[in-house]
């Protein structure tokens, strides 16, 4: 038989083992070898419990805790019935007994009482309200972790694999604390039942030997008092073990190390306390009548351990002379890659316009520096990634300059030069997103991606944040997740002529019909260019470009026009433009009034930009507003709207509300091809009231 089925037969066969030992009768032999495997057990879990790292690395244990119970009360069930029976329940309880009780039959009890107490009062009773605190803390703040993963995942940091095994993770989080909430019961219910088992047989066997055995009344509390130690101590010791493992588990804090390692690193970094602990206990000798010799061993060691924590912690020759070369320097805006010479290369590379920008205050270089743990670079280098997956485009790479004349804790984003937007990051500062910012300390601000209220918390009181349920970003995610927005709304200007010739060149590899034909036999490469930058503007990825490229190439025999051939870039496309938006299969559409459609329609004009509505600045302004509304009331009920209207009019209305409603996709009624359902949930008209469905 194979490992991995004798391990999926081991507990159910424990378990039925357990039900077997509660009815049948167990000979003596065999019940001392189920107390040493039950004490070895305990044992092993409670090792296991003080070497994993984070809780989750143990996560069977909640379910090791309800077998173990259970078996230890089969084990008391089956010591019960041999101690009541024949006066004998095996070598184990017998030596067990002998070595507590002694020569004492009271001090045996105060020890055993003792061990109960300390079972019951103290391990137990804290380990389960460590492990309540804590599933309701993980619950709480598993909503803010899924948020921090979707963040990361929208940085570019991490990719969809990654964040399905976070999210994943996190629930598994929480459901082990939650089991552990649960298994601390089992473990003080045993500790109870462990009371009154031991009442049971000392009254119990203290009635049987007087009335069937026909013993004096000291024989009888003698001998059924050394077995009820005994069988308590059995019981007790490995319960106890499993109650400091369950403590280990539920106080354990995620780290690199195990239990041991973390203690004497921690201890470590805090020499003065040491030395001035050791101090403390060698002046204790100098008080009149304190022993000396206990106070001196004990100082000496303590002052021992700090000396060597000191030389442990001190910089070798080589490291002191190399600690301050690995700061990062960051080229000002003005300088050239060879410093801030005059020369003609410094000339004209400060002539040279980066197409992407990133200036950082200063005081917030400690995030490109990996020696000071910053990863900006590293999140910076996976946005690149991730805009090549989702938008279709190469990025170009992100130029990270030192803003000098930027306030501190600021930072500025700039697309070909000009600043697109504009942020803060405080240095020993953590965002916190949640429905109560008021009840947390620090700095008000606004979320500069979804414009949520959020409060730059001090990093010392990540605590409060996190038991107020708040969502906390760091602050290299918050300018990742900002820089990857900026990407989305201007990736049209990032993507120049070179870039689309490569774009080309690299299909051209696998499809070159599509290629040659088009390019430049229909039509050049410039127009192309500004086919694709529509298509960007509309948020639509062009990843699958031999698909635009065939219906570009299609329309293109009959027009040339670059909005003809965007349209037929988007039918060409087909559900690629909805599936994005649709959730299960439903489209939640935003239509037009068909007698503001009709004079939406009456107002198209032809430009040198191609199509456009020249309507009356009050009426597209009533227009943006109303859908404002529609667009908002959606997304309270968690619904991603479109706006939904003919052909002709899609292309002008989404260039009429680019600048005001960017999230906004508009669809034409050709483009909704496949779907299932659409569901009408607003209607703008050509009067200031507008309907709403919900």
């Amino acid at each position: 038989m194979s490992s991995s089925r004798l391990a999926r037969l081991a507990v159910p066969v424990i378990v039925v083992v357990v039900v077997v030992m509660m009815v049948v009768p167990l000979p003596a032999a065999l019940l001392d070898v189920l107390i040493a495997a039950n004490i070895a057990t305990s044992l092993v879990v409670l090792l296991v419990a003080m070497q994993v790292h984070k809780p989750l690395d143990f996560a069977v244990f909640p379910t090791i805790v309800l077998v173990a119970t259970i078996f230890r009360l089969a084990l008391n069930v089956s010591s019960t019935r041999l101690v009541l029976r024949d006066g004998y329940a095996g070598h184990v309880i017998d030596a067990f007994g002998h070595i507590v009780i002694g020569s004492s039959l009271v001090i045996g009890l105060v020890i055993f009482a003792i061990l109960v107490i300390i079972q019951l009062t103290v391990v137990t009773n804290g380990a389960a309200r460590v492990a309540e605190v804590g599933a309701r803390f993980t619950l709480d703040a598993m909503p803010g972790k899924q948020m921090a993963i979707d963040a990361d995942l929208n940085s570019g940091l991490i990719d969809e694999d990654e964040a399905r095994r976070r999210r994943k993770e996190v629930s598994a989080e929480a459901d082990f604390y939650g089991a552990m909430d649960g298994g601390t019961k089992f473990v003080k219910g045993d500790a109870i039942a462990a009371v009154i088992i031991a009442l049971v047989n000392l009254l119990g066997g203290f009635a049987v030997g007087m009335l069937q055995r026909d013993m004096s009344p000291g024989e009888a509390i003698n001998t059924y008092s050394l077995l009820t130690v005994g069988d308590g101590l059995v019981s007790q010791i490995p319960a106890l073990l499993m109650s400091v493992a369950t403590g280990v588990i539920v106080t354990r804090s995620t780290s690199e190390g195990d239990v041991g390692t973390d203690l004497v690193g921690q201890f470590a970094r805090h020499v003065e306390a040491l030395r001035i602990g050791g101090a403390a206990l060698i002046a204790l000798c100098l008080v009149p009548g304190m022993p000396k010799l206990p106070f001196l061993i004990v100082g000496g060691l303590v002052l021992l351990a700090s000396t060597r924590a000191a030389d442990s912690e001190s910089p070798t020759p080589a490291e002191a002379r190399t600690g301050t070369a690995t700061q990062p320097a960051l080229p000002g805006p003005g300088a050239g890659p060879g410093g801030t010479g005059t020369g003609p290369e410094a000339v004209s590379e400060s002539l040279k316009v980066d197409p992407l920008e990133l200036l950082l205050a200063p005081d917030l270089v400690d995030l490109v520096d990996p020696a000071r743990g910053g990863d900006l670079l590293d999140r910076v280098r996976a946005l690149r990634r991730k805009t090549a997956a989702d938008l279709g485009i190469v990025l170009p790479p992100v130029r990270t300059r030192d803003g000098a004349t930027l306030a501190p804790g600021a930072y500025e984003i700039r697309v070909g030069g000009v600043s697109v937007a504009t942020g803060e990051a405080p240095p020993g500062h953590l965002l916190a997103i949640g429905d109560t910012p008021d009840l947390l300390p620090g700095r008000r601000t606004t979320e500069p991606v979804f414009g949520l209220p959020a409060v730059w918390v001090p990093i010392e009181h990540r605590a409060t944040a996190e038991a107020v349920g708040a969502t906390l970003v760091e602050r290299a995610a918050v300018i990742t997740t900002h820089l990857a927005e900026m990407v989305r709304r201007h990736a049209s200007r990032l993507l120049s002529l070179d870039d689309v010739r490569e774009l080309l060149d690299v299909l051209k590899a696998e499809r070159p019909a599509a290629v040659e034909e088009l390019v430049p036999g229909l039509i050049p490469m410039s127009t192309v260019q500004r086919v694709l930058q529509g298509l960007l503007d509309e948020q639509v990825s062009i990843r699958d470009l031999g698909r635009v490229l065939e219906g570009i190439g299609q329309r293109a025999r009959s027009s040339t026009d670059p909005d003809a051939l965007l349209e037929a870039a988007r039918a060409a496309l087909g559900p690629a433009l909805t599936s994005s938006v649709a959730r299960d299969g439903v489209l939640y559409a935003l239509t037009v009034d068909p007698t503001l459609e009709q004079e939406l329609a009456e107002a198209l004009r032809a430009g040198e930009q191609g199509v456009v509505l020249a309507l009356d600045p009050d009426l597209a302004q009533q227009v943006v507003t109303d859908l404002a509304g529609l667009v908002h009331a959606a997304e309270q009920h968690g619904r991603v709207p479109v706006l939904l209207v003919a052909g002709p009019l899609r292309l002008p209305l989404q260039r009429l509300l680019r600048g005001t409603l960017p999230q906004l996709p508009v669809i034409s009624f050709s483009e909704t091809t496949g779907l299932h359902r659409i569901e009408t949930i607003g209607q703008v008209s050509r009067g200031h009231e507008f309907a709403a469905r919900r």
